[in-house]
């Protein structure tokens, strides 16, 4: 029997309308609207629609919701100061510097120079060790949401068997840490594998839970994949056009062989990804509750 089909895209949608009613809620007996600043360098393009999305997404859950449009040649000073600006602003509670930053701009130097209060990305090194010890005060985002999907999805992960493909400061070290705590959502026994793992098959066909975020498009085949094993498909890889001119994506998975194996499995589109911008928004209105 195929595998059930994970929606991010309904899951996110449900998560939405419950951070509308919350920020609503925080207007009406506190005055405050969740505020959130995003920093974008330069024109990437795919940076440039991650920020419009985010923007909008913000804007559309009733927060309050600025933008810093820097050009490529700023200075670190420059960026630097910025950030400090919002950390200062009261009606700021989560600031978001788009990466990737140009040559002349040290990443670490500016993530870490966010307040930790206000990184609702969960990348500042305070917020790193907060997730370390089981205190997180915020979450990367997509890890975050791959909890979310399997908890909504009705996952039993207490005492479950879960691999991770990929040891990312993103997605593969901190879903680790996640889904190890002891905790509501957590208590799984977690394997990490990457490019120095000798056997990958040997663990992932172990798996209860499979999240794979290896970078490699259909790197997990159906003969790595146990019977009845939840799959998380993290990546999105271009891997052509469609005759109408759009890219044509596939996952790090191959979807089509692990559906007929897997009890359940994320789509590439549609699976993790609207999932992400879905926790920013999570984490900012979180943010902007610390402040009461």
């Amino acid at each position: 029997m195929p595998a059930k089909i994970i929606s991010g895209t309904e899951i996110a949608s449900r998560i939405r309308e419950e951070i509308k009613e919350d920020a609503a809620s925080l207007m009406e007996q506190h005055g405050i609207a969740p505020g959130l600043a995003t920093i974008i360098v330069g024109r990437n393009p795919a940076s440039v629609s991650y920020v419009t999305a985010k923007q909008k997404t913000a804007k559309d859950l009733g927060f309050y919701s600025v933008q810093e449009d820097l050009p490529e040649d700023v200075t670190e000073e420059r960026l630097l100061e910025i950030i400090e600006k919002y950390n200062n602003d009261p009606k700021i509670h989560g600031i978001l510097v788009q990466l990737p930053l140009p040559k002349q701009i040290n990443e670490n130097r500016v993530l870490y120079a966010i307040d930790p209060d206000k990184d609702v990305d969960g990348f500042h090194p305070t917020n790193v060790g907060r997730l370390m010890i089981g205190e997180a005060r915020f979450y990367p985002c997509t890890p975050y949401g791959i909890q979310h999907l399997l908890m909504r999805s009705g996952v039993q992960i207490d005492g479950a068997e879960v691999v991770i493909v990929g040891r990312s400061n993103i997605v593969g070290k901190p879903i680790a840490m996640m889904l190890a705590q002891k905790a509501k959502g957590a208590n799984a026994t977690v394997t990490l594998c990457h490019t120095g793992t000798r056997d990958l098959a040997f663990h992932t066909k172990r798996a209860d839970i499979l999240i794979v975020a290896a970078g490699r498009p259909k790197a997990i085949t159906a003969d790595m994949v146990k019977e009845g094993a939840v799959v998380i498909d993290v990546g999105v890889n271009r891997i052509g056009m469609t005759p109408e001119g759009k890219a044509k994506l596939c996952g790090d998975v191959d979807f089509d062989g692990v559906k007929e194996k897997a009890s359940a499995i994320t789509p590439v589109p549609g699976g993790v990804g609207p999932m992400t911008i879905t926790m920013l928004m999570l984490n900012t209105i979180q943010a902007a509750k610390l402040t009461i």
